[in-house]
C-alpha cells in the first residue's frame, strides 16, 4: 500500500471523522501530503553515495478561510503529515538532521482552496534553539540545506545518485547552468501517461489540432502553451478557465521539476531531468 493512501486511511478514523467534514473546500489534505513529498523529492542534498539530505521543517501556507477552518486541528492534522513524510523518506532512503515538523499558517495572499508549501532543513541543535526562543541561524525555508557543527562539508559539486520514485533532479548550485555534454530532457506526466517534449513548444487543449489533446469539459480547445528553455514556462492561451501552477492561479508560471499544473480537472505534472 502507497504512502498516501495509509495517510488518507489514517486521517478517515481521526476526530470521528471530523478531517471529512473539514476538508471539504477545495484544499484536500492529500494534496498537502503530495506537496510535502515534492518538497523533498526537489530539495535534496546527495552529500554521498548513502546519505541524500531533505528537508525536515514544512510550513503549509493557507487561505485566510482555510487556514480558520483548519486551526483547530493544525497539531493533529501537523504529526500526520509529519508522520507522512517519515514514511516516504523510509521508502525513499533519505534521511534528516533533525525532528519532522509540519506547520499551518494564514497566507493573505491566497485565495479559497489554493496552498502554498515551503521548507527548510533545520539540524536537531537549532530546532531545540528554536524551541527555547532562541533564534537559530537555519537557512531560509525554500528547501536549502543547513550544515551541522561536525557534519561532513558540502561538496561543491554534489556527486549523483540513485533514487527510486521517479527521476530526480540533479543537485546543482544556485544560478550554475547545466552541465558540461548534458542534455536537458523534458516531459509531461498526464494520469500516469508520459509525453515527451520534443520541440521548443507544447500546446494543450481539448481540440484534435493540440499537441496533447486533453479530453476534459473544463479545458479550452488550445488551454495553454508549455515553453521550453532555461527555465521552462507555460503560458495560458486565453482559455475560459485558466491555468492553476503549484497552487497559484496565473497565466504565466515557471516550470520546474515535480511543478504541477491544473487544468479544469486534470492534473499535469512538468518532468525534467540531465542526461
Amino acid at each position: 500500500m502507497g504512502v498516501l493512501k495509509r495517510f488518507e486511511q489514517r486521517l478517515e478514523g481521526l476526530v470521528n471523522g471530523t478531517f471529512a467534514k473539514v476538508f471539504k473546500s477545495e484544499v484536500q489534505p492529500v494534496e498537502i501530503a503530495g506537496a510535502l513529498q515534492r518538497e523533498c523529492d526537489n530539495n535534496a542534498t546527495i552529500w554521498n553515495r548513502d546519505r541524500t539530505v531533505v528537508p525536515n521543517d514544512f510550513i503549509v501556507e493557507l487561505s485566510a478561510p482555510d487556514h480558520e477552518r483548519l486551526s483547530p486541528y493544525s497539531g493533529q492534522l501537523g504529526d500526520e503529515l509529519a508522520g507522512m513524510v517519515r514514511d516516504y523518506a523510509k521508502q525513499q532512503r533519505y534521511t534528516f538532521m533533525g525532528p519532522i515538523k509540519v506547520h499551518l499558517e494564514k497566507a493573505d495572499d491566497l485565495d479559497t482552496g489554493l496552498y502554498r508549501v515551503r521548507s527548510r532543513t533545520l539540524a536537531s541543535s537549532e530546532s531545540q534553539s528554536h524551541q527555547q526562543g532562541r533564534r537559530p541561524a537555519a537557512a531560509p525555508y525554500g528547501g536549502r540545506s543547513v550544515q551541522p557543527a561536525g557534519a561532513p562539508p558540502m561538496p561543491s559539486a554534489p556527486p549523483q545518485g540513485t533514487r527510486t520514485g521517479g527521476p530526480a533532479p540533479v543537485t546543482r548550485l544556485p544560478g550554475a547552468g547545466p552541465m558540461p555534454g548534458s542534455q536537458t530532457r523534458r516531459w509531461i506526466e498526464i494520469n500516469g501517461t508520459r509525453h515527451q517534449i520534443s520541440r521548443p513548444t507544447m500546446v494543450l487543449g481539448r481540440s484534435t489540432e493540440a499537441d496533447v489533446r486533453i479530453d476534459d469539459p473544463g479545458v479550452s480547445r488550445r488551454h495553454c502553451e508549455i515553453r521550453t528553455g532555461t527555465p521552462s514556462t507555460i503560458q495560458d492561451l486565453g482559455s475560459t478557465n485558466g491555468i492553476v501552477v503549484d497552487g497559484q492561479h496565473t497565466t504565466r508560471a515557471t516550470l520546474r521539476d515535480g511543478s504541477r499544473i491544473v487544468v479544469g480537472s486534470t492534473t499535469i505534472v512538468f518532468r525534467q531531468a540531465e542526461g
